[in-house]
C-alpha cells in the first residue's frame, strides 16, 4: 500500500509540468536564424528549460511577456548552464547574463537573474552563445511570422 500511494504522490508531482508544450518558431537575431520554444502562457513560462540535459547549436526559448518590466530569471531544476538576453517592447537587446545551473542546490540558494533594464522578451541560449555570435546589447530581435 505504502508503495503505492508512493507512485501516486511522484505521478502527481511530475505532471504537473507533463501536458506543456511549446510552439516553435524562427526568430532572427544579428542576421543569424535561430529555432526556438516559445513560452507565452503562465504554464510555459514557469516550465522554461527545466530538466533538460541540452539544447542545439541554435535552439533556444523565447519567452514572451504582456508587458515590459524588470524581469527576475532563477534556474530551478535546470540542468544546463544558460545564456539570457533580455529585450525591450522594440525588441532591442538591453541586458545578457551567464546563469549557473541549478543542479543540486536547494530553491532559497538559487540566485535570481534580474535584467538590467524593463524587459518584454527573454531569450535563453546556451551557456555562451551570445558571446560566440558576437550578439551586443543594442542588437534587435526579429519573430518570425
Amino acid at each position: 500500500m505504502r508503495c503505492f500511494v508512493l507512485v501516486i504522490i511522484l505521478s502527481f508531482s511530475f505532471s504537473a509540468f507533463a501536458g506543456v508544450t511549446f510552439p516553435k518558431k524562427k526568430i532572427t537575431l544579428a542576421g543569424k536564424t535561430l529555432t526556438v520554444e516559445v513560452a507565452t502562457t503562465v504554464e510555459q513560462q514557469a516550465q522554461g528549460l527545466m530538466n533538460r540535459s541540452s539544447l542545439g547549436e541554435d535552439e533556444g526559448m523565447l519567452f514572451v511577456f504582456s508587458n515590459e518590466e524588470t524581469r527576475f530569471f532563477w534556474m530551478k531544476n535546470t540542468l544546463i548552464d544558460l545564456s539570457i538576453g533580455y529585450f525591450n517592447k522594440d525588441g532591442k537587446l538591453v541586458d545578457i547574463q551567464e546563469m549557473k545551473s541549478g543542479k543540486g542546490l536547494a530553491d532559497t540558494a538559487l540566485p535570481s537573474y534580474a535584467s538590467a533594464l524593463p524587459a518584454k522578451y527573454a531569450l535563453e541560449m546556451s551557456k555562451g552563445w551570445f558571446d560566440k555570435n558576437k550578439v551586443k546589447v543594442g542588437a534587435k530581435l526579429k519573430i518570425n511570422p
